[in-house]
């Protein structure tokens, strides 16, 4: 913050405090009454008149205290522009000392997992590796796929069997790790909305559902075109690029009729945050493991 900035938040904080302060001992010194008085000041409504009476001495003195607390506080803590109180805290620091509590504390609980496979943390006799991987979990990923791991719209179901990049322990640590990007393009400017529509069509027939044939049969040459690359020729989609497998009923933007030509319309942008910043390997470890006890139930 530059000086004059901190000058200013500095000003415009003491003057609010002590401007409230004069006002607290201005309007109590006024009072013409210092006891309790039957006399009003002339507000009546619905029958109720307001006396003339002092605020009551806890009361005021309660302020009091909260402005002895609060100018205590600035001397404490940071809250006068760039001054950082008298004891040095910040939050910065506070978040940096709890991290390295719990590094101290909880790393070597984790790590004695770490030389467990997967599928020997998924035996009963490690229940409590995958209770810590499924809080783990709860943490970190349960707001975008759920409590349960049944996903949500635009989030992938992680229950099934069903994997957009894979789902061997390998892929879905790499996944947890790095992030991954998926982008499906918009296709309106080059289908045109008459090719949208048969596009649907030609997608609802990889599936084997309800659809028009002509319109699926004017499509097929440009999904061989345009989409294939991705999708595969046959539809059943690329691992390596995350590209869905259009031929089963697992859709991660809907697949009715509308929302599939949604999706061609104007395509999709999907993103899983990379975590190798905020979790520890034997973290992502944990993780990988309950993840992958998911589709196994």
């Amino acid at each position: 913050m530059s000086a004059f900035w901190s000058m200013w938040v500095s000003v415009i904080t003491l003057a609010v405090i002590v401007g409230c302060t004069w006002l607290l001992l201005a309007t109590r010194k006024s009072q013409p009454h210092q006891e309790l008085t039957e006399e009003t000041v002339g507000h009546s409504f619905d029958g109720i008149e307001e006396l003339d009476n002092p605020m009551p001495k806890w009361w005021f003195w309660m302020f009091m205290v909260t402005v002895v607390f609060g100018l205590g506080y600035l001397v404490l803590y940071p809250g006068l522009g760039n001054f950082a109180g008298v004891l040095g805290w910040t939050s910065t620091k506070q978040w940096e000392e709890e991290i390295a509590y719990a590094e101290e504390n909880y790393a070597p609980i984790f790590a004695q997992y770490s030389s467990l496979s997967i599928d020997e943390l998924q035996l009963a006799d490690n229940a409590a590796g995958l209770r810590i991987g499924q809080r783990l979990y709860a943490n970190n990923c349960s707001l975008c796929h759920g409590t349960a791991g049944t996903g949500a719209y635009g989030f992938p179901n992680l229950t099934d069997n069903d994997w957009l990049y894979g789902g061997d322990e390998a892929t879905i640590k790499h996944t947890i790790t790095q992030g991954r990007m998926g982008a499906m393009p918009a296709w309106l400017p080059v289908l045109g909305e008459e090719g949208i529509l048969d596009m649907t069509h030609y997608v609802l027939k990889l599936s084997g559902r309800e659809h028009d044939a002509g319109s699926a049969d004017r499509a097929e040459p440009q999904f061989q075109a345009l989409c294939a690359a991705c999708h595969m020729p046959d539809g059943t989609g690329m691992n390596a690029l995350g590209a869905p497998n259009l031929t089963n009923d697992t859709w991660l933007y809907g697949g009715e009729f509308g929302q599939i030509a949604h999706t061609l319309r104007v395509g999709r942008s999907g993103v899983m945050p990379s975590f190798r910043h905020l979790l520890t390997d034997d973290q992502i470890h944990l993780i990988t493991a309950y993840v992958t006890s998911l589709s196994q139930d």
